[in-house]
């Protein structure tokens, strides 16, 4: 397959815009769960809020555009194969790291509410996707209904998806609010990869131009979200792709710059990092708090964004050091396709 120019196939190497379009968006998910947390345990704001409310229109939606931009190589598999891939491999993930956090929290839970409820809390999970963890269990759901509906006529799928998301459904439950709200972004990025590369394509041949861009766009993101307009029917749909457009453009222009190689490894390493960034966000955030040592709210936001990222990579080398890979690679008992030889292309994190 061929993308604008850009060779696509199960063995291509890895492409350093997505990596560090991947990086910036992984950073901002650890920066709102790390912000709001601390904000939430210490009852105040802090300047960190202000990064946070800017990123609330395109966070997501440009993560999961991203993760549908290479479905297209791989959607004609077999279902078999097609399932093992995009269900089973982050079904088993799922299961695993609820199971974790169910482990450090359920102590907690216990003293509220007793361990009859923490059991029912744990059943639940696997109905309502628990804490930080729907983004992988709503993206088999996704995939599935991509490779379902290839005999609709994709405009139509797009129009629908695209209403759903501007009628802002709330049910209370997560499934059905999220997938209302973010397959259109999904669904955009398989139908529109070639758009999306050659968008790419511009920004690292007219730098100049694209930092323009970028610069309205942020203006205009922000006093939309200042006036509080952002979650307008419409305009909550036009600011998630402007926003994706710009985590893209922002992306082409690192990777044509080399700079900030930080967060290229963040993106190649983002399924590490949204799986174990909850704990060492959650140890560095109790510390800092109960300890007093720093006042000012928003530097402790900012500190625990950097730990709950950092100490994610760290708990990754460590397990690769120990030997307990399990936790980030799934091991070839729960495969129920043959791997596949050589590097994955772009895993859709």
């Amino acid at each position: 397959m061929t993308l604008n120019g850009t060779a696509v196939t199960e063995r291509s190497t890895r492409i350093d815009w997505v990596d560090y379009a991947k990086g910036i968006c992984i950073v901002m998910v650890v920066m709102m769960h790390s912000v709001l947390g601390v904000e939430a345990a210490a009852g105040q704001t802090g300047f960190m809020h202000a990064f946070v409310m800017f990123a609330k229109p395109f966070r997501m939606p440009d993560f999961f555009l991203i993760s549908g931009l290479f479905l297209a190589v791989v959607i004609d598999r077999d279902w078999r194969t097609y399932l093992d891939r995009k269900v089973v491999h982050f079904a088993y993930f799922y299961v695993l790291w609820v199971t974790i956090q169910f482990g450090f929290k359920a102590p907690g839970f216990a003293a509220e509410s007793g361990w009859h409820h923490v059991g029912f809390m744990y059943l639940e999970s696997f109905i309502e996707p628990f804490g930080t963890l729907w983004f992988i269990y709503l993206l088999p759901a996704f995939f599935v209904v991509t490779k379902l509906s290839r005999r609709v006529p994709p405009l139509a799928i797009w129009v629908v998806a695209a209403a759903l998301e501007m009628a802002h459904i709330v049910t209370g439950w997560t499934v059905i609010d999220e997938f209302c709200g973010r397959f259109v972004y999904f669904y955009s990025g398989y139908l529109f990869a070639t758009h999306v590369f050659a968008l790419s394509d511009r920004a690292r041949a007219h730098p100049t131009l694209a930092l323009t861009g970028v610069a309205l766009w942020a203006l205009v993101n922000g006093a939309l979200v200042v006036s509080g307009f952002d979650e307008w029917p419409l305009v909550s749909l036009a600011l998630g792709f402007a926003g994706a457009c710009a985590i893209i453009v922002m992306g082409t222009l690192l990777a044509r710059m080399q700079w900030m190689n930080f967060l290229r490894y963040c993106g190649e390493h983002s399924i590490v990092i949204y799986l174990a960034f909850f704990l060492p966000m959650a140890v560095t955030r109790t510390l800092l708090l109960k300890t007093g040592l720093i006042a000012d709210i928003g530097t402790i936001s900012l500190i625990v964004t950097i730990a709950g990222v950092a100490g994610a990579v760290v708990i990754w080398r460590l397990t690769m050091a120990l030997r307990a890979d399990f936790l980030f690679e799934r091991p070839a008992a729960f495969w129920i396709a043959p791997k596949k030889a050589g590097p994955a292309l772009q895993p859709a994190e």
